[in-house]
This record gives structure tokens, C-alpha cells and sequence, in this order.
């Protein structure tokens, strides 16, 4: 492959750095690469500080777009706009300030390739099959054609001199967001962030409430997958019925909330790059069961 336009895209996480680092090793010589953050601005300040170690080990600089400062002002503005955190496509912060910003980009821009650091699992392999089925996505998989997966990533930054970014550091398996915490992050992760981050956690409660209050119904980031609260949405007929809040809402108070949850290790989808509604070919993970999905209405 010669004289194409090839563009990496680096989301903050360790196999998006490390998918970048090949591509750059394999295509940069003859071919013409970039390198791009989509930046939410909600990321924890030691993901720039990985930022600036991955544009040494590049030897190139990534460059930064973002959504922040034109529609939206924050993240918190994209919840509170939209009355929502996740959608049927995903997380609703990711769909506006990553996915939207991708595809506007692309149609201002030139390019022949695009590098996504999906890594070398089954349900990677799958969101991989489904964005080479979106028109002009001409994806390259380099941590697929290696069959490099999480850990094998973790190894090679490390081995390259690099400290990992602090959420891997800290027990959890994602480095997304950590300015809030990540809608999508499961009961687990929630746990975790109220037990080790509990200012973090209490915003992120008093949100669902704002958003449950302007909405006139539940908002919330998570459910409950037990059969007991599915039989009492069967028997109600009323969906939000089986829904969780980080803390009681007075307003709901036969809901559950995070502390009548069982504890769980932390299990998130992955790293977040805008491509939360790519995974159709897999099975819902745990996880993803345990995530409230509202219906798509913007």
C-alpha cells in the first residue's frame, strides 16, 4: 500500500494507542498518516499526560477535534439536552461528541483508510464485520491482523517505557470519561466509583435526578437483570418498573438503587470511541444486560 491517506484514530485507551503505534510502524513510510483524538473533554487529566508520551513514542503529534465549545458546552450539557444517558445505539454522549464529530470530519476531509484499535476478541471481531458494512468506513484492524488483545496491549506500552493511564492503575478495565464516570460502565464499575471516587459518584446520582425530573420519568444508567423485577414488569406492563438508581429517588421509591444491588467486579463494554451500537452480531455481555437503554428520540 502507497500514497494513501490513512487515519489513525487514538481515543485515549491502551489499544487505541497501540493500534496507532502499528499502523504508524507498517503504513507511515509510504503512505501519508494521521493521528486524531476526538476529545469529550471529560477525560481524566493523566489521559493527556498519556497523550503526550504516545506522541514520543510516535514520534508525531495527535491532533485534537472536538464538539465541545459548538453545540455543547460539556458533557453535562449533552445529557441534560437530550433528557437521556443511553440510547438504543449506546451512550448518548458518545453518539454527539464522538461518533457525530467522527462522521462530520470524515465528509470535510480527505482520506483513503481508517485504523480502529478493535483488539482481538470475538466480540471486537464482530464490531469490526459491522463497521465495514457502513459506507466509506474502509477500516483497518491492525490489533485484529496481529491478534493483539487487551493484556497483549498493556504489555507493549509498558514494555515501550510507557506508564499505563491511571484508570488501569486504579482496578478498572477502561480509560474513558473518568471526569463523571462512564454511563455505560455497569453496576460494578458503579460500585466501584462509589466506594473509591464517591464525590464522583453522588454527581453522577444527582444527574439521573435532574434528568428523571425533567423528563417526568426514570432516568437512570442501569437495571436490574433479576427475575423478580422482570415479573414485575411483566405483571405492571411498566418497563422503567425494572430500572436502578444510583441513590433513591423520592418520586420512585419501589425502585432499587445501587445499594439493594449485589456487589460485582467491574466489567465494562470497552473502550469508548463512538462505536457503541456496532456490537449486533454478539450476544448482549453482562454488562450491556445491565445498562438502561431508553428509545432513541432525537
Amino acid at each position: 500500500m502507497e500514497n494513501k491517506k490513512i487515519i489513525c484514530w487514538w481515543s485515549g485507551g491502551i489499544t487505541s494507542a497501540v493500534a496507532c503505534k502499528v499502523s504508524l510502524d507498517l503504513f507511515s513510510q509510504k503512505n501519508e498518516c494521521r493521528v486524531i483524538m476526538i476529545d469529550t473533554q471529560n477525560e481524566d487529566e493523566d489521559t493527556y499526560r498519556f497523550k503526550k508520551d504516545c506522541e514520543k513514542w510516535y514520534g508525531k503529534t495527535i491532533e485534537v477535534i472536538t464538539e465541545i465549545g459548538k453545540d455543547y458546552k460539556s458533557i453535562q450539557d449533552v445529557w441534560i439536552t437530550h433528557e437521556s444517558l443511553n440510547v438504543a445505539t449506546g451512550a448518548i454522549c458518545s453518539t454527539q461528541l464522538k461518533r457525530r464529530v467522527r462522521e462530520k470530519w470524515q465528509k470535510e476531509n480527505e482520506y483513503d483508510y481508517q485504523v480502529f484499535g478493535f483488539e482481538f476478541d470475538k466480540s471486537e471481531m464482530n464490531r469490526a464485520l459491522s463497521l465495514s458494512k457502513i459506507k466509506k468506513a474502509n477500516g483497518i484492524y491492525p490489533l485484529l491482523m496481529m491478534g493483539y488483545d487487551k493484556d497483549d496491549c498493556l504489555k507493549i506500552v509498558q514494555d515501550a517505557g510507557i506508564e499505563i493511564p491511571k484508570m488501569y492503575q486504579l482496578g478498572f478495565r477502561n480509560n474513558n470519561c473518568f471526569k463523571t464516570g462512564c454511563v455505560q460502565g455497569g453496576i460494578g464499575y458503579w460500585q466501584k466509583m462509589k466506594r473509591d471516587f464517591p464525590e464522583k459518584f453522588e454527581a453522577m446520582a444527582e444527574m439521573e435526578h435532574k434528568l428523571t425530573n425533567l423528563r417526568g420519568e426514570p432516568v437512570t444508567m442501569l437495571k436490574d437483570q433479576s427475575n423478580d423485577a422482570k415479573k414485575i414488569v411483566e405483571q405492571s406492563g411498566i418497563k422503567w418498573k425494572q430500572l436502578v438508581f444510583l441513590k433513591k429517588h423520592i418520586d420512585y421509591p419501589e425502585l432499587k438503587c445501587l445499594d439493594d444491588m449485589k456487589p460485582q467486579e467491574v466489567r465494562p463494554l470497552f473502550d469508548c470511541n463512538g462505536f457503541c451500537g456496532l456490537d449486533i452480531l454478539t450476544p448482549k455481555s453482562e454488562t450491556k444486560n445491565e445498562i438502561n437503554y431508553q428509545n432513541e428520540d432525537f
